[in-house]
């Protein structure tokens, strides 16, 4: 049974950062592309980012694009989400996911492409 366990949310005030982690078991984590996505109250679950399988390649949503930075690590099964320079609109319920779409086939704004997820973790941007 595949689980990803996201850690690492909080509240923090515009400017700062935070570091988010994805714990994955169950299946042979490098051999999967993993994503992020974040889920305001209200509103759509939105894409993030996401990571190839090496971590040599990543996608960004054009929101994120430059505060923040996916990287894994496959020797501990676990990928992060480094967000810096944090706004309030970066407000949400944020979820790992994965997916067995190969890099080349994935569509990485679709949510449905994904297989697994997690069970999010709330991070809070004050103003």
């Amino acid at each position: 049974q595949v689980q990803l366990v996201e850690s690492g949310g909080g509240r923090v005030q515009a400017g700062g950062s935070l570091r988010l982690s994805c714990a994955a078991s169950g299946r042979t984590f490098s051999n999967y592309v993993m994503g992020w996505f974040r889920q305001a109250p209200g509103k759509e679950r939105d894409f993030v980012g996401v990571i190839s399988t090496s971590g040599g390649s990543t996608n960004y949503a054009d929101s994120v694009k430059g505060r923040f930075t996916i990287s894994r690590d496959n020797n501990k099964n676990t990928m992060y989400l480094q967000m810096n320079s944090l706004k309030p609109e970066d407000t949400a319920v944020y979820y790992c996911a994965t997916t067995s779409s190969t890099w080349h086939m994935l569509t990485p704004r679709n949510a449905q492409a994904y297989d697994y997820w997690g069970q999010g973790t709330q991070v809070t941007v004050s103003s």
